[in-house]
């Protein structure tokens, strides 16, 4: 049973695009709203999230608590790692997670995880080293994409639609 999400910000919940403005502090990322509005019934089911990134954003530390994300690791090098630390947290393996990710620093992670996603616009490495190549871009919904998928095969449809009378 998929009890935790694993998502990689730029180039999964975001397009990969950093804008900046006229000082050094800030910065502009776009998110998608199906992705958060997706990310939200997931934890309304019970189930908790995580965001595992490379790089550390105070745009994406506002996005985390906005949408209520269980775990937020920012600036990390070895994304596997965290998620084992956040497994042996929850008392979970890592059967319990499917996860998504686009280029290099998400291979080992992916690899590990017992449902793999990628953004239509992932390297060609990590399309093939995932289980299920997704439709839509980064950023462009491919989140929510990941979501639906885990949401069916764990037969929750019902139930996730009920979230939202």
């Amino acid at each position: 049973m998929i009890e935790l999400l694993v998502f990689d910000v730029d180039g999964c919940l975001t397009d990969g695009g950093i804008t900046y403005g006229n000082s050094d502090s800030e910065e502009f990322k776009t998110f998608n709203v199906k992705d958060g509005f997706g990310i939200v019934s997931w934890h309304k089911l019970g189930r908790k999230s995580a965001i595992i990134t490379g790089r550390s954003s105070r745009v994406v530390e506002r996005r985390a608590k906005e949408l209520g994300i269980s775990y937020l690791f920012q600036d990390v090098k070895d994304k596997k790692a965290v998620l084992e630390t956040i497994l042996d947290k929850e008392g979970l393996g890592f059967e319990n997670v499917a996860a998504i990710g686009d280029d290099l620093n998400d291979l080992s992670l992916l690899k590990a995880v017992n449902l793999s996603f990628a953004p239509h616009d992932a390297l060609p490495m990590v399309q093939g080293a995932v289980s299920v190549h997704l439709p839509s871009r980064g950023g462009k919904g491919c989140v929510r994409e990941m979501i639906d998928y885990v949401v069916k095969q764990e037969g929750l449809e019902e139930e996730f639609i009920k979230l939202w009378p």
